[in-house]
């Protein structure tokens, strides 16, 4: 019986070899293809199959320059680096310094929004999840000096709550930099200072950059945009945003490799290859529960403390995405089959890259079967009885939105960047709206190689939205 049971062993281990070399062929070959398809200048991936890794990269790190990507090239991670501020979190919460459901008041007792009552009520446990309810698109540059995130935190006394905490959720990147703040408080050190030292240098991530003053040291990516919908991709003047949004994903820069290496912590139960327990195994399943549903946008099922999680055929995957002036990232796990994959890239139609790679090895090594992207004209869908529910203004900190319904019964989408990220290059969109499911209806123009749904939810007393959700919940804001 052992006899059998190493040769069964042995011959599903040659199996594993004989597809990860497989694996490593294709992607070897098909990335610069994927590239070159989807305009993207540069691009670098690492996979976590078992106890193996595997890496590749293609393209170049600045179109300027034309140096070439190699897999040892850093790619800023963008809102992935939430999942690090959120396992630093949970490592105060294993130490019984943080409680999930303290309020943000009784750390911070400084903390104010436009809502006073909605501040008091703001917990640690929404910050994570994003149902805090409070406008999250908030970029204040704060300086460059330590107290840079206390500053910033005292900036939101103005911020305005879109809804009741707790009520929805809404992607906020300003609830991970007031997450970030109690965490310099707690651990009496800033920000970036605690993350390196609590969970960069134990996971051994030694090529991991804080900011550019440390990236300019290895071979580092730089964001491509477009100064019009017309103009070819260009190097960004801006390299990195305000070190007041570092824990929700503004300069944080790593290795596709690195990534993987984090990933790994949370495959293994919260410990690293050498065995040390980082972060205990009930502090990891609790942030692979749902905490809040979402809507059906096409971004996921649920979030849990930090996550992104996605209900599949085949299983549950988490992950997150990132973005930042011109750099994307994508990080994927199945932690019931040991697998993840990561996927870095520096400008041009990312998701239809990165939607490629992960589907290929989660359906491979972990049986998930691919999600079919929402695309209008895949079935003639109406637009649900009376779409005029759907049109008005719409706003955020970032953007005005205009839904209009024209004379022969089209509904029409206009979006105008305003505030920071107009000054950073983001562009103006207009796209018709079609049916897609009930109130959710889908663009028929794409935007980054992607329809993204739009979900018109909390009617008021006349019927109309009283919020379009595009994985952020933008408020009506006319009469």
């Amino acid at each position: 019986m052992p006899r059998t049971s190493h040769l069964a062993t042995a011959g599903t281990s040659r199996r594993t070899d004989d597809r990860t070399r497989a694996l490593r062929d294709h992607l070897s070959a098909r990335l610069p293809e994927l590239l070159a398809e989807h305009g993207v200048p540069g691009a670098s991936l690492a996979v976590a199959i078992g106890d193996e890794t595997i890496t590749a990269a293609a393209g170049v790190l600045n179109l300027r320059t034309g140096v070439p990507v190699t897999s040892d090239a850093v790619f800023q991670i963008g809102s992935v680096t939430k999942v690090l501020t959120a396992t630093l979190a949970m490592r105060l919460v294993d130490e019984g310094r943080l409680d999930l459901d303290a309020t943000v008041r009784s750390i911070l007792p400084e903390f104010a929004l436009a809502d006073a009552a909605a501040a008091e009520r703001i917990t640690v446990r929404q910050l994570l999840s994003h149902s805090s309810g409070f406008e999250g698109d908030v970029f204040t540059d704060t300086g460059e000096n330590d107290d840079c995130l206390e500053r910033y935190v005292a900036e939101l006394a103005t911020t305005p709550q879109l809804f009741a905490p707790g009520t929805f959720f809404s992607y906020n990147n300003a609830g991970i930099c007031v997450l970030g703040r109690i965490i310099e408080v707690l651990e009496g050190m800033p920000f970036d200072r605690a993350l390196r030292g609590r969970l960069l240098d134990p996971l051994g991530l030694d090529r991991a950059a804080g900011d550019a003053s440390e990236a300019i040291l290895q071979a580092a990516a730089v964001g491509h945009v477009r100064e019009d919908p017309d103009a070819p991709l260009a190097p960004t003047r801006t390299w990195a945003m305000a070190r007041s949004n570092s824990p929700a994903g503004s300069r944080l820069a790593m290795r596709a490799e690195d990534l993987i290496a984090f990933a790994r912590l949370h495959l293994a139960g919260g410990r690293t290859p050498g065995g040390e327990e980082l972060l205990g195994a009930g502090a990891i399943r609790e942030m692979q529960h749902p905490q809040i549903l979402l809507p059906e946008i096409a971004q996921g099922t649920a979030w849990g403390l930090g996550w992104e999680m996605w209900q599949r055929e085949g299983g549950w995957v988490i992950g997150h995405d990132g973005s930042t002036i011109g750099q994307a990232a994508l990080l994927r796990l199945v932690p019931s089959r040991g697998i993840a994959v990561a996927v870095l890239a520096n400008g041009g139609d990312a998701k239809p890259v990165f939607a490629e790679i992960a589907d290929r090895v989660l359906e491979e090594f972990a049986g998930i079967a691919p999600a079919e992207p929402p695309r209008p004209g895949a079935g003639a869908v109406p637009l649900p009885a009376h779409p005029e529910r759907f049109t008005g203004r719409y706003a955020s900190s970032t953007a005005i939105t205009e839904v209009r319904l024209d004379f022969d019964g089209r509904l029409w989408l206009e979006r105008v960047p305003v505030g920071i990220v107009a000054e950073l290059g983001d562009l103006p969109y207009r796209s018709e709206l079609v049916g897609w499911r009930g109130d959710v209806l889908l663009p028929v123009e794409p935007e980054g190689g992607v329809h993204q749904p739009v979900a018109f939810l909390a009617p008021d007393e006349r019927g109309r939205a009283g919020i379009m959700h595009t994985g952020r919940a933008d408020v009506r804001v006319d009469a």
